[in-house]
């Protein structure tokens, strides 16, 4: 742990933050994507940068971007950046391709892997992930709410809007290896094979009930894919063979094969009690793989709810709960730059060691980005997550008369 004192940069941490993105892949992205072949003054950078600006400022709407971009233009233009007007980013998040900064997050999260592959290799594997060693995914969608007087695009009911993310999780890494944005009014089934498609064999996905397709389960089996899932309840089956019991917690461990449509099909059901929030609730679940012991597929579905946690991560701090247009090109800007700011964090968290909280991850970064520090020192100045919090080495602060800290 580095106990100095951050020390000074040559340029602000919002500019440290945009140095992780190379320039040549933004210009090579804006090429093949023909985002900037109309544009005229305000060019894909200036663009993405006032997007990167709003996430990591948590700004209120376009107003409070543009003003606080104008106020710090000085500070912008060292790095050849000038502030846009309301008008020229509103016109540009509704026409220029979100395409290409949905390329752009893919692009970021290969080079930063490629640069540190200890980030690549994820988490030190506990239990479960050292257990199995192979990649283990867990597929989820999250709703993002919208204002349905302004969203037609979006509406799935009567009086709400929304968009949805569908997501695949790497859990080893706990980082995003698919994701895609559209309409809440889609079943999440519709989306499975999309989703799942560049999963390899030997993998193992794990997806809650709202994905459950019979012939993508079959076609994940015939890939040599192993899932778990949970059971819907109108799922008809009939047992074709009680597995051996002793098993603590476990109710049921059966062979069985389905009824209906897929009848024949034969899949592996466990019945077993899982603690959820400090209570016992009784689940079923699924699985194609026929060797595991029942307790490893109930933590294999556990660990889905990991993806519950990223999904908190991302929204609770980076803006998402607030938009600042209301069209779907727009709301897909909005979503898919959230996404680079948060691996970019994680990456800035796993240079530095920090112990901490990914909300304080972003606060810390939030309050420092028109600083001229090292934004790596300031971070490793923060004291570890163990204990009482304390920062080890702070900057030097300006306290009002009467109210400085009494000298031990």
């Amino acid at each position: 742990m580095n106990n100095k004192t951050p020390t000074r940069a040559n340029a602000i941490v919002l500019k440290q933050i945009l140095n992780f993105i190379p320039r040549g892949m933004i210009n090579r992205l804006a090429l093949e994507t023909g985002v900037d072949a109309k544009a005229r003054t305000f060019s894909v950078l200036r663009h993405l940068s006032a997007m990167l600006f709003a996430q990591l400022s948590h700004a209120i709407g376009l107003n409070d971007v543009c003003d606080w971009l104008r106020l710090k233009s000085a500070a912008l233009a060292r790095f050849g950046i000038t502030p846009p007007s309301k008008n020229t980013l509103s016109h540009a998040n509704k026409g220029r391709n979100a395409e290409f900064v949905e390329k752009l997050f893919w692009s970021v999260l290969g080079h930063l892997q490629n640069a540190s592959p200890s980030f690549a290799a994820g988490r030190k594997g506990k239990g479960l992930l050292r257990r199995f060693k192979v990649k283990i995914h867990a597929v989820d969608s999250t709703v993002i709410q919208l204002v349905a007087n302004c969203m037609d695009w979006a509406k799935h009911r009567r009086r709400k809007a929304a968009a949805k993310m569908h997501l695949r999780l790497d859990l080893h890494i706990f980082l995003p290896s698919f994701a895609v944005v559209d309409t809440a009014g889609q079943h999440d089934n519709k989306r499975a094979r999309e989703v799942c498609a560049t999963i390899q064999a030997g993998e193992i996905v794990v997806f809650d009930k709202a994905y459950v397709d019979f012939e993508h389960l079959s076609d994940l089996d015939a890939r040599e894919v192993s899932w778990v899932t949970r059971a819907k309840d109108n799922m008809q089956y009939r047992v074709v063979k009680n597995l051996t019991k002793g098993h603590k917690n476990i109710m049921k461990d059966q062979i069985i094969a389905l009824q209906g449509k897929h009848k024949g099909v034969k899949l592996r059901r466990v019945e077993a009690w899982i603690e959820v929030d400090d209570a016992w609730r009784k689940m079923v679940f699924i699985t194609n793989n026929m060797e595991w012991s029942p307790s490893s597929v109930c933590d294999l579905y556990r660990r889905r709810w990991d993806i519950e946690v990223f999904f908190k991560q991302v929204k609770q701090s980076l803006k998402l709960g607030s938009f600042l247009g209301h069209s779907a090109n727009a709301v897909r800007w909005q979503v898919y730059t959230a996404l680079p700011v948060y691996v970019l964090l994680r990456f800035m968290a796993h240079l530095s060691d920090w112990g901490h909280s990914f909300t304080r991850l972003f606060a810390v970064t939030r309050s420092a980005l028109w600083e001229r520090i090292d934004l790596l020192a300031l971070l490793k100045s923060y004291g570890t997550a163990s204990g009482r919090f304390k920062v080890i080495g702070a900057l030097n602060t300006a306290w009002l008369p009467g109210y400085a800290p009494m000298k031990t």
